[in-house]
């Protein structure tokens, strides 16, 4: 089974979602066009998750998909914030910013018993996970609407995890994929791998249908997913340029530099593994770095030394996600991107 027939979609391709980078108005284009939009809700209040669902169910009537992040919230750990500090500090100085009055905080949100209200009012027919999935509970009462339930596996083990504990469909992502690894079962980063590697593997381990992500831009990129087993695409970064993405000027301009084919997998803006375009800190304290607090704290701190550079037209301290393929950005609109991902007829 593809996913046009699990989903009652048009077309093999998955909008992947990008909080952050983009909102309701990317997921009903595309979910318009054929696909599967995706709408980001780790950075939404509940009431912030209603307002965008609302916005979708009265600009399509057609499939769409809900994303959250299933990680456990830590407490912030003293030594290792000071720690942090300790490494930004020169930062601090160079910027002029007081490091004791920046407050710690979570930055994004695992999907909840409130966020789960919400979503019940809408009932969208899709909801995807990263990070593993939900208490047995919650992913109980996503599915009491008949909800399809998709989750992230970057390894063979998690795919297998993934379809012992109740999805319907696995993500397999590659390497090469920009944003956050969805890894959960491990961390160590020895065991990612690229998508055409990964993707037979999980095919043959697992029963369900199986989606690929990491760089696939483009008709041929999917027909090779196709010719591998994969029941369809999900793809994130090709939709980056698009006039519904959110992203900021500084992001834009990036994409569209041919620095961007230089990528690395960091966690000094959130915490975790995430793939993005090497920057100014990025090169200085290097991509990954052992004083970063644990996801999703280190996002308060860094989030200061962002805003402070991008007021000054400067893109040093911004998280720059992008995949391998930065070439397959496009400025064109979502619903066109959708159907050349697709190789189908604008």
């Amino acid at each position: 089974m593809d996913i046009r027939q699990l989903f009652g979609i048009d077309l093999p391709v998955i909008q992947a979602p990008m909080a952050g980078a983009q909102g309701s108005a990317m997921a009903m284009a595309v979910s318009n066009a054929g696909g599967l939009g995706s709408l980001p809700c780790a950075m939404l209040s509940p009431e912030g998750i209603r307002k965008e669902l609302a916005a979708i169910a009265a600009g399509t009537a057609k499939p769409y998909n809900v994303n959250f992040f299933c990680h456990q919230p830590p407490s912030p750990e003293p030594a290792r914030e000071a720690a942090w500090r300790r490494t930004l500090a020169p930062y601090f100085a160079e910027f002029g910013i007081d490091a004791e009055a920046i407050a710690a905080g979570p930055g994004r949100l695992p999907f909840s018993e409130e966020a789960a209200d919400v979503l019940a009012e809408f009932k969208p027919a899709v909801v995807s996970f990263h990070f593993g999935l939900p208490s047995p509970d919650l992913l109980a009462r996503v599915k009491s609407w008949g909800a399809k339930v998709l989750s992230s596996a970057t390894t063979v083990d998690e795919a297998v995890w993934l379809e012992d504990h109740g999805v319907d469909a696995i993500i397999a992502q590659g390497s090469e994929a920009g944003g956050h690894r969805g890894m959960f079962l491990t961390a160590d980063l020895t065991t990612q791998v690229g998508i055409f590697a990964l993707l037979p593997q999980v095919v043959r381990a697992v029963r369900l249908p199986v989606i690929a992500a990491g760089a696939i831009a483009d008709a041929e990129g999917l027909a090779a997913a196709l010719a591998l087993g994969a029941a369809g695409v999900q793809a994130g970064t090709a939709y980056l340029l698009c006039p519904e993405s959110t992203i900021t000027p500084l992001h834009r301009a990036a994409l569209q530099d041919a620095k961007a084919r230089h990528t690395a997998l960091t966690n000094l803006f959130t915490g975790r593994p995430a793939r993005g375009i090497v920057n100014r800190v990025m090169r200085e304290i290097g991509p990954l770095n052992a004083a970063a607090p644990e996801f999703p704290l280190a996002t308060a701190t860094m989030s200061v030394l962002r805003s402070r550079c991008e007021s000054a037209g400067s893109a040093d301290f911004s998280p720059l996600w992008c995949g391998q393929n930065p070439l397959a950005c496009r400025e064109v609109p979502a619903a066109q991107r959708t159907r050349e991902l697709a190789g189908v007829a604008a």
